[in-house]
């Protein structure tokens, strides 16, 4: 009998929709990216003008219009199966909009609140408890397993290969994949 193979990128993305349907309609829209930037504004107490505000929304616009683009679909709201379908073909299709990179650069910014190039274990904490709502005990696993050269601290370099495999890794086991939970 073969070994049952798992979709880890599917799964990741079904996760994803679920963290990311803000009022549980069963739908992704546009509103619920515009939440998931507010909830960084007002995790970090960003003004409106402050650059990674503006960065932030900019990026989740360019993300959630590149979500339709693949989806594939003529309304202006995605099942859970069209994200799926769209967050997979937007992940590899790097023609307009590279998502991993993109997507780590944009928070990068907002989470290193002291600005030395660096995610410390508090900032990563508060990351995940404010703006994603993961709680403690987690946190501290995950910034472990994203500490890759474990010097106690994310570089960006090591957020954003993270979030590549998390968006294109078939491993569980990758620490990227952990984003929001193990899989």
């Amino acid at each position: 009998m073969s070994p049952v193979t798992t979709d880890v990128i599917g799964t990741k993305n079904e996760n994803a929709f679920d963290t990311m349907d803000a009022n549980n309609d069963g739908y992704v829209d546009w509103s619920d990216y515009q939440q998931l930037a507010e909830r960084y504004i007002k995790a970090y107490k960003l003004s409106k003008d402050d650059r990674r505000a503006r960065a932030l929304q900019a990026f989740c616009q360019m993300y959630w219009l590149e979500l339709l683009r693949h989806s594939g679909v003529q309304g202006d709201r995605l099942t859970k199966e069209q994200f799926v379908t769209a967050s997979r073909l937007a992940s590899i299709d790097t023609s307009r909009l590279n998502v991993a990179d993109g997507t780590g650069d944009v928070i990068f910014d907002v989470i290193d609140t002291d600005g030395d190039n660096q995610i410390s274990k508090e900032e990563f904490s508060r990351f995940l408890k404010d703006v994603w709502q993961v709680q403690a005990p987690d946190a501290v696993d995950m910034f472990s397993r994203l500490d890759v050269d474990g010097d106690g601290a994310i570089s960006r370099h090591e957020l954003i290969r993270a979030l590549r495999e998390y968006f294109l890794s078939n491993d569980a086991d990758a620490p990227g994949s952990l984003f929001f939970g193990r899989i």
